[in-house]
């Protein structure tokens, strides 16, 4: 990716460059001043993604575990954005370098939950359909409304990593509030 995105960035006035700047702490991101070109894509995104950040009941290591793993499967720089987040949320030293391999459940350093998720989140987003056995397992730990703020996780940085590489957004500097 180069340091330049494919488009100019937005102007950062207005309603809906308010209503991000909420979410995002007072600053926003390189990603947000793009998505300033349209204020409705904008809104429904800023709302979407706070929801998936914040509002979830899925454990905090499960919810940047996906992210993390999200990230490194479409090549985005989300990692650099949430690896501070996951190391604050419990992922140890290990698990973080472990999920940068091609297939970090052979390693022994996942809780059987977090297991279960990365298996969900590499089938979700390298195949989309995920295998009854893949859903099972995670099942046998989520309840109905995780499993569907689950998939919206991944579905929604899968979205996320493939709008940074497409638009060639250059990664903020260190971590993006909110």
């Amino acid at each position: 990716m180069t340091g330049t995105p494919r488009l100019p960035e937005a102007a950062d006035e207005g309603p809906t460059a308010d209503l991000l700047r909420i979410r995002r702490g007072g600053r926003l991101s390189p990603l947000d001043r793009l998505l300033l070109h349209s204020p409705p894509v904008a809104e429904g995104w800023n709302a979407m993604l706070g929801a998936l950040r914040t509002g979830t009941t899925l454990p905090g290591d499960v919810r940047e575990l996906v992210v993390l793993r999200v990230a490194v499967l479409n090549d985005a720089f989300e990692w650099a954005a949430h690896e501070p987040i996951g190391r604050r949320e419990g992922l140890a030293e290990l698990q973080l370098h472990v999920l940068r391999r091609p297939d970090p459940r052979s390693e022994r350093v996942w809780t059987p939950l977090q297991a279960a998720v990365l298996a969900f989140t590499d089938a979700a987003t390298r195949d989309v359909a995920v295998p009854d056995a893949v859903f099972d397992a995670v099942r046998a730990h989520l309840d109905d409304r995780q499993v569907v703020e689950l998939t919206a996780l991944v579905a929604g940085y899968a979205m996320v990593s493939r709008f940074l590489v497409a638009l060639q957004v250059p990664p903020p500097d260190g971590e993006v509030a909110g």
